[in-house]
């Protein structure tokens, strides 16, 4: 999918140009505009018996679809700081000591404009079981449906999970030790 404008943002012209998806440049005042990567943030929550947390989303993309906590990182904000935030704001819960896991890049399209992101994956181990840590989670309603905990130990599991995200697929792939 190409993201486009159909005219400079500066002075209106309808002459601008898309290269490469990720630049817009206007030969009549000169503008330029780079659609950079974005970073995004995910957190793997799980218990010793690998019960992972996952959300259902409660909206697009993927609506109904499973996704672990997690989303952008903020301006000056740094990744760490993201996923403990996107935790406190989606799950209602202050995560301790996220460890980093990975990275996988991903494409997530949000309103017809499609944003490659950069996925910085943190886990996060339970001191305890996965049903006593979901009865104290509160849901964030414009983000989440509901919780669910899957068992995930081999690639069978991840592969009858309804995933939103392919960087989501990968990163458990890695987690298991099967690489994404």
């Amino acid at each position: 999918m190409k993201n486009d404008f159909n005219m400079c943002p500066m002075c209106a012209s309808k002459k601008i140009e898309c290269r490469e998806n990720k630049k817009w440049v206007c030969p009549d005042c000169g503008f330029d505009l780079y659609c950079n990567v974005a970073s995004a943030v995910g957190a793997l929550i799980y218990d010793d018996e690998k019960n992972v947390l996952f959300e259902v989303r409660a909206k697009d993309p993927a609506k109904g679809r499973l996704a672990i906590p997690g989303g952008f990182v903020n301006f000056d904000e740094r990744a760490e700081e993201a996923v403990i935030r996107e935790c406190r704001e989606e799950i209602g819960v202050e995560v301790q000591n996220p460890e980093f896991l990975c990275t996988y890049p991903n494409t997530y399209l949000y309103k017809n404009i499609e944003y490659k992101t950069c996925d910085i994956f943190f886990t996060v181990k339970l001191k305890g079981s996965m049903s006593d840590f979901i009865k104290k989670l509160s849901a964030e309603k414009s983000e989440v449906v509901s919780f669910e905990c899957h068992k995930v130990t081999c690639n069978s599991d991840i592969e009858r999970l309804p995933l939103a995200f392919e960087s989501t697929v990968n990163t458990l792939k890695k987690w298991i030790g099967v690489e994404g």
